[in-house]
């Protein structure tokens, strides 16, 4: 396959699991499957809790002491040429097991302690006729064993291999397979022999792909009770599986094999209830074979080569249910004896591919408990009215890639129970007469909408739940009726030639759950303006998948969607203008998020500041993005990030930008990142190297250059930074501790307390731009008379300060003489100097003097904890609640003043 994993991955969360590594696996929970799918198709596996695929292995013991004991899916490609006993003991709880490692034997026990696993595959190069030693007792410890695939390898012919009593289906395929008989040498436990009571029952016999198959010797089965046996693609004819001895067969598959007529005799001689003989050439179908076949409910005759039917053919099979003729010739069909009058249970019928042109009227008249009916990829140019007057249990009707030009009003009203009708591909006139569909209960409807040199309304039934919409560019666009469609769950928009009014999106589809916008330009869906971002507000949707076929030319940022579970963004970086993106850019606030798939969204950067507003995604699936730079703001930020990151088929930036990562990821316990690419860096001459990123990276980076030059710059940085400490130890420290020293010694003096005379009542601290407010609102309302104002003694620096006197002995002085420091806060007393160092002395003596005056704060405006200078020591102000912010509005500003003279009241002062 060429993936070369680089990255070890951690993970945390999983049952009896605090943390472990891995260089060689992709693992993933049952749920999240579908976004890494791709890396497990060879595995076959299905929805379990916690699965793993390990890719080159070479050393099996090495690479499986780095897998998580709770695995019960499990995959390994590589190449391994025998497997040691007990090899996989230590996955008690293992039940799937496939091995694509090129086997040429298994060492006895090598299964043991596998008592759960149910699905066992063994995997290797199609026909590469390679043999697979597997001991007798081999699955003996495989009690719970319901499916064994052998794809690839040749079996000794007398391996005598016992099966397991729970096995349920068996597979030998792509093998060196003759003759059915020789499975009789391979597992013994399939023929009856003469002592044998209870035959063998299997669920699934599959042998297909076996190209070299051609015999099947009379009773080399015998006894075999089975339901279903595959022949597809193999040469044996499905005659002669009459004399293989079986008990039982319910169902045969002979597709692409030598049949070259129905296997009557086949049929009857087991009464079969499917036959599926597809992609054969069998051209014509006589009536002494139909005759044999009235045991039959599944009928498979795509691609047969058949241009017409025999007479009376559904008559034939009066419990037939399911027949497919898709993919013949059949110019007309005659399905239906109007003389006989006769009645078929036919409920599913195939007739897309064959080139109809007419259907009579009386086609179905003999199929009213018809509920599919497939007519795609023909060439019907109209239906008439009366075709459908006998169908009227039909539920899913398939009209695609038919011409379809004429259709009249009310022309589905015949089927009443219709829910699914599928239009793509057609050149069908529409109707914007909300009548034109007829069928009352059709929830599910699939429509390309034709091109139209002016625009026009397109009318639908209200009542749908699913609605796909094709619509081609360059063509005027079309409008939407009615206004609202109360039970859409899901829409899928393809093509740009549909005009939606995304302003009222949530009114339109109150209930949409699903959305997907594909081959669509996200620029009709974002707003225009410098911001860009999707207005559609759905508040119900928990799935969006958007395609843009690389011509967007600038990111639009999904948010707004409160019950978004699901985002997959695909092709959004246009293919004229490409450009780098952040993931900030394309994801903002999506309180619900789990998983997030982006593939070729020209993302390149990657830092902490995106996960901030996605608090609740786990999984994170990186596609085919280029040159990535995993800030290392990642680093600190790791507790908060998904559970999952997967960066595949996708690349890192050979930069040592990237180079944080290898002893982090090692460190890590909360996040598994896994890193799959075939990625060399280049050498100083351009040249690829040998070795991979990551080695490049830790071996390189710390002689660059480029550190050196890091490490004189923050040097030359710290410096800088040290001056204005400095400049404020001179200026604040000094006369801070100055401060502290002259309170201490006051209060050994004895000159604090409550017996203390203070020449000031409130000290306020304000810098000059508040000075408006101070003289306009502060100082009428506690040094002017009773009623307006308290009468107190405020001391103002520009007014009150000793002439000649220093600006920090004044300060610091009116301090310790005053009752209350009242600090008058703005953005810009924040940025004075003395504003900041009163700030700091009225806070320190609050926490440090032997009598502390009382200090209140008194915010002119909004201010972010984090422009409060020493914001730990203002916390205890702030959670006392001895703070309040002046209110713009004239109506809330009496509440201002009452806070204040709740401050001041039990100080005396009010």
């Amino acid at each position: 396959m060429g993936w070369h994993p680089l990255l070890p991955g951690l993970l945390l969360s999983l049952p009896l699991v605090t943390g472990w590594t891995t260089s060689k696996c992709l693992l993933t929970e049952g749920s999240q499957l579908p976004l890494v799918s791709r890396y497990f198709s060879l595995c076959s596996v299905t929805q379990l809790p916690f699965l793993a695929v390990c890719f080159s292995v070479t050393n099996l013991t090495q690479t499986l002491a780095a897998v998580p004991r709770t695995v019960e899916g499990l995959c390994l490609i590589g190449s391994v040429s025998s497997l040691p006993p007990d090899a996989f003991s230590v996955f008690p709880g293992l039940k799937i097991l496939a091995l694509n490692l090129h086997l040429t034997e298994l060492l006895p026990g090598a299964l043991r302690g596998l008592g759960q696993l149910q699905k066992l595959s063994f995997l290797d190069q199609p026909f590469g006729k390679k043999s697979l030693f597997l001991p007798p007792d081999a699955f003996g410890d495989l009690i719970s064993l319901q499916s064994l695939h052998i794809s690839g390898p040749c079996l000794d012919k007398k391996a005598g291999v016992q099966l397991p009593r729970s096995l349920q289906r068996l597979a030998v395929t792509f093998s060196c397979l003759q003759d059915v008989g020789e499975l009789a040498g391979m597992f013994p436990d399939l023929v009856q022999g003469p002592s044998s009571r209870d035959p063998w029952t299997l669920h699934m016999l599959d042998l297909k792909f076996n190209r070299g198959l051609k015999m099947a010797s009379p009773g080399s089965l015998q006894g075999l009770q089975l339901e279903t046996l595959n022949l597809d693609q193999t040469h044996l004819e499905a005659a002669r599986v009459k004399d293989l001895g079986l008990q039982k067969l319910d169902v045969l598959y002979a597709q692409s094999t030598v049949v070259a007529e129905l296997p009557a005799e086949a049929v009857a001689h087991f009464k079969l209830q499917e036959l599926n003989v597809g992609r054969n050439k069998i051209g014509y179908i006589s009536q002494e074979a139909l005759a044999s076949c009235n045991s039959l409910k599944s009928l498979g005759l795509q691609s047969t080569g058949l241009t017409k039917l025999p007479p009376g053919f559904l008559a034939a099979m009066p419990r037939l249910e399911t027949l497919n003729l898709a993919g013949n010739q059949l110019q007309s069909v005659t399905l239906c004896m109007n003389e006989t009058g006769d009645v078929s249970g036919l409920r599913t019928l195939n007739l897309a591919g064959n080139g109809l042109r007419i259907l009579p009227p009386a086609t179905f008249s003999c199929l009213p408990h018809l509920r599919e009916l497939m007519l795609q990829d023909n060439q019907l140019l109209s239906l008439e009215g009366q075709l459908f007057l006998d169908l009227q249990q039909l539920e899913t009707l398939h009209l695609d890639k038919n011409p379809l030009l004429n259709l009249g009003k009310n022309w589905l009203v015949a089927l009443p129970a219709l829910t699914t009708l599928s239009l793509l591909d057609t050149q069908i006139s529409l109707s914007p007469d909300p009548g034109f569909w007829g069928a009352q209960s059709l929830h599910t409807l699939r429509l390309k909408l034709p091109s139209l040199p002016a625009p026009s309304v397109l009318s639908l039934p209200m009542y749908l739940t699913s609605l796909e919409l094709h619509a081609s560019s360059g063509m005027k666009p079309w409008r939407l009726s009615p206004n609202v469609f109360p039970f859409l769950e899901t829409l899928t928009i393809k093509g740009r030639g549909l005009k939606l009014e995304v302003q009222n999106a949530s009114e339109v589809f109150p209930t949409l759950q699903h959305l997907s916008l594909l081959q669509n330009s996200l620029e009709t869906f974002c707003s225009q303006d410098t911001s860009n971002i999707f207005l559609w507000q759905l508040p119900k949707l928990q799935s969006l998948k958007i395609w843009g076929a690389g011509s967007n030319s600038r990111p639009c940022l999904i948010t707004g969607l409160p019950s978004l579970q699901e985002l997959k963004l695909e092709s959004l970086q246009s293919v004229a203008q490409p450009r780098s993106v952040q993931l900030e850019e394309l994801v903002g606030e999506l309180p619900q998020l789990r998983a997030l798939q982006l593939s070729g969204t020209g993302l390149r950067t990657l830092s902490a500041a995106a996960f901030q507003r996605l608090g609740s995604l786990r999984v994170l699936v990186l596609y085919t993005e280029k040159d990535l730079v995993l800030h290392d703001s990642l680093r600190e930020y790791s507790p908060q990030m998904p559970q999952y990151i997967y960066i595949l088929q996708s690349n890192l930036a050979c930069q040592c930008a990237n180079a944080w990562m290898e002893p982090w990821v090692k460190q890590s316990t909360k996040t598994y990142i896994q890193i799959l690419d075939r990625q060399l860096c280049l050498t100083e001459e351009g040249v690829p190297a040998k070795h991979p990123l990551f080695s490049f990276l830790w071996d390189h980076c710390p002689q660059t250059l480029e550190l050196k030059l890091f490490l004189a710059s923050s040097s030359l940085v710290f410096l800088l930074i040290a001056l204005p400490l400095l400049q404020e130890v001179r200026n604040l420290w000094i006369p801070f501790l100055q401060a502290l020293f002259r309170v201490w010694l006051q209060g050994r003096r004895g000159q604090g307390g409550e017996g203390k005379r203070f020449l000031f009542d409130v000290f306020v601290s304000h810098c000059r731009q508040d000075q408006g407010w101070v003289i306009e609102e502060l100082l009428p309302a506690l040094e002017g008379f009773l009623p307006a104002g308290l009468g107190l003694r405020l001391c103002l620096p520009d007014r009150d300060f000793e002439p000649g006197k220093d600006v920090v002995d004044n300060v610091v002085d009116s301090m310790v003489n005053s009752r209350v420091i009242l600090c008058v806060l703005s953005g810009q007393a924040l940025c004075s100097p003395r504003g900041r160092l009163e700030l700091r002395l009225a806070t320190s003596l609050f926490l440090a003097a032997p009598f502390p005056p009382v200090v209140l704060l008194a915010f002119l405006e909004p201010i972010s904890r984090h422009q409060l200078p020493g914001y730990h020591r203002l916390a205890r102000l702030l959670r006392r609640g001895d703070y309040c912010l002046w209110p713009q509005e004239e109506e809330r500003k009496d509440g201002f003043w009452a806070w204040l003279r709740s401050r001041l009241g039990p100080l005396g002062l009010e």
